[in-house]
């Protein structure tokens, strides 16, 4: 029978697991000095994008993190350490992320996850810099729209000069006004 808290360790191993593999991002967070107000705000905007904070001991984390192979990413733990994870826009968690980081003393990302390959401090910075993902979308759509508006404006044109050119001829030879 197994003890007690033998049986916690392996649940929060679990809930770690469960967290990093069913999202697309994940990000380890290590800060040490910080209230309880500055972490209560992150995990609120965290929530308003779509991403969840785990806080819970070292080896835990690395624990969970050597058992999906994710080795290199184990061994960055260090401090107090949380476990943010989000299946919705990375480069937007990665801002929120990057602004705590700015705003707060002795808190550093480690690195993270998206979608399975390790990212490094320097990629989450580069990542917190892209514009989110409806922005990149909107460019895509207005970069394909755009061709296509000016072709349908060719087109319409050009049946436009061909009424014109049949009107003038219509009225060249003294056809009937009101058609």
């Amino acid at each position: 029978m197994k003890k007690v808290g033998l049986l916690y360790r392996e649940s929060l191993v679990n809930e770690v697991k469960k967290g990093v593999t069913d999202n697309d991002n994940v990000f380890v967070l290590s800060y040490s000095q910080v209230s309880g107000l500055q972490m209560s705000n992150l995990r609120k905007n965290l929530k308003q994008s779509g991403a969840n904070v785990c806080a819970t001991k070292n080896s835990v984390v690395q624990l969970a993190l050597k058992e999906m192979e994710y080795e290199e990413l184990s061994q960055k733990v260090s401090g107090q350490t949380a476990v943010v994870w989000g299946g919705t826009d990375s480069a937007e968690i990665s801002k929120i992320l990057i602004d705590f980081v700015k705003t707060s003393e002795n808190v550093v990302v480690q690195g993270g996850l998206l979608q399975g390959r390790i990212l490094e401090q320097e990629d989450i910075q580069k990542l917190s810099e892209l514009p989110s993902k409806e922005v990149l979308l909107a460019t895509l759509f207005a970069a394909i729209q755009s061709p296509l508006t000016r072709f349908a404006g060719a087109l319409n044109a050009k049946t436009r000069d061909l009424l014109s050119v049949l009107k003038q001829l219509r009225e060249k030879k003294g056809g009937n006004e009101n058609v």
